[in-house]
């Protein structure tokens, strides 16, 4: 444990933003799980899903918490998966 007082500071804002970084990222991949769900089940409700993830992905990748190509790279293949399902 350290002794100084900035460290334990650090360490106690480094722990909270940890869950609140484990939350986001949780309720990240549950949007794109909808989408999945969605996408099986029927095609236009896989559509606003998809905007959906999307919003979640692009917000997600605004605040750092995964990488812009990554969020580009989920969008396009949950966009082609969708066009295949629903032309």
């Amino acid at each position: 444990m350290a002794n100084i007082k900035s460290a334990i500071k650090r360490a106690k804002l480094s722990k909270a933003k940890n869950l609140e970084n484990a939350s986001a990222k949780s309720a990240l991949r549950t949007t794109i799980k909808r989408f999945d769900e969605a996408l099986a089940a029927d095609p236009d409700q896989a559509k606003q899903a998809l905007r959906n993830a999307s919003r979640s992905l692009d917000k997600a990748a605004s605040k750092g918490l995964i990488h812009k190509n990554k969020a580009a790279r989920k969008k396009s293949r949950l966009t082609k998966r969708l066009a295949k399902v629903a032309p």
